[in-house]
């Protein structure tokens, strides 16, 4: 009765190391792949295209700020109904008429729901703008205007499950 109740001992081979080195690694290098292609497909991180020409631009647009700011010019911006409402009236209250406003919508860090509309006059200072805005924080920029009548101005809306926005 030989053998019985003994065991064979496994040997650890040279095979057996290349499986654990294989999986190993595979593990590592999937995890690798898998972040860097969620990381391809959220927020670059990029502002400008090419931040030295932007560099090369920066005390003109700083210039261009203080004259709007010396205009006394102040706006407002609400959501509501799949309408962004804009207005924008001088020191005194009397409503600023700008040709060709335009708005650029975008999530703050999230480029694939960018987009831009145009900003309809509506009167009295006010303009309105049909667009479909999810719930959440969103970065409106208007601009429009040329010479004295330029205008720029970024700011943020969050947009509730009801489907009204508010400035923050």
């Amino acid at each position: 009765m030989i053998g019985i109740g003994r065991k064979r001992e496994r040997e650890f081979t040279g095979w057996h190391m290349l499986i654990v080195m294989v999986a190993f690694f595979g593990v590592i290098v999937a995890v690798n792949v898998t972040m860097a292609v969620l990381a391809g497909r959220t927020w670059t991180g990029l502002v400008v295209k090419n931040s030295y020409v932007a560099s090369q631009h920066f005390n003109e647009g700083l210039a261009a700020a203080r004259r709007q700011a010396a205009r006394g010019w102040s706006s407002s911006l609400g959501y509501a109904d799949g309408q962004l409402a804009f207005s924008l009236v001088d020191r005194d209250g009397k409503p600023v008429v700008i040709d060709g406003l335009k708005v650029w919508l975008g999530r703050p860090a999230f480029e694939q729901q960018d987009r831009r509309a145009d900003l309809v006059y509506v009167g009295e200072g006010r303009y309105r703008a049909k667009v479909d805005l999810g719930a959440g924080p969103w970065e409106v920029a208007v601009t429009g205007g040329a010479g004295e009548q330029s205008y720029r101005s970024v700011s943020r809306l969050t947009v509730g499950k009801d489907g009204a926005g508010k400035p923050f």
